[in-house]
């Protein structure tokens, strides 16, 4: 697994741009099948419910759209980290319907980016103060393997009878 892309073992070998634009359709899917009772319910103490889960996909995709951006307009920007636990805080009063609504919005925008950007671009460095140096394609390809991962916790629940 690289460092650079903690989620790397979670793509798929599929391309990462059809990755990141079925998963929309994918996460609407999964909540429909898990229900709204069930979304806003942990799976176990301690863990995120479905809901919860949705809410931080729609916060990374908002990191995720700021720096790819960055990525592009700024040379050799540092990467903000973010304490995903902290944010999550606000998780409880929004529901699964509405974070995946400013999922689909935020991924909309983000895909409109991805469409325009030239390989040269995608080659671009940013540094994350943890992970190191890494490039525009390395936080796209994060995007999917994160996606992925979610999508892999969110089917585990809808396969769950309660």
């Amino acid at each position: 697994m690289s460092e650079l892309n903690p989620y790397e073992k979670s793509l798929d070998g599929r391309p990462v741009p059809e990755i990141l634009a079925a998963t929309p359709s994918t996460l609407a899917g999964l909540i429909e099948i898990i229900g709204p009772e069930k979304s806003a319910a942990p799976p176990a103490p301690g863990k995120w419910s479905p809901a919860e889960i949705i809410s931080h996909l729609a916060d990374c995709e908002l990191v995720f759209a700021f720096r790819l951006r960055q990525t592009l307009a700024e040379e050799n920007h540092t990467i903000q980290p973010f304490d995903q636990e902290k944010w999550a805080a606000q998780y409880g009063r929004i529901s699964a319907a509405q974070a995946l609504e400013v999922f689909k919005a935020m991924r909309g925008w983000n895909l409109q980016l991805l469409k325009n950007v030239t390989a040269e671009a995608a080659g671009r460095t940013v540094t994350h103060p943890e992970r190191g140096t890494m490039t525009f394609r390395t936080i796209v390809e994060t995007m999917a393997g994160h996606d992925l991962n979610h999508i892999a916790q969110l089917e585990r629940i809808a396969a769950t009878k309660a």
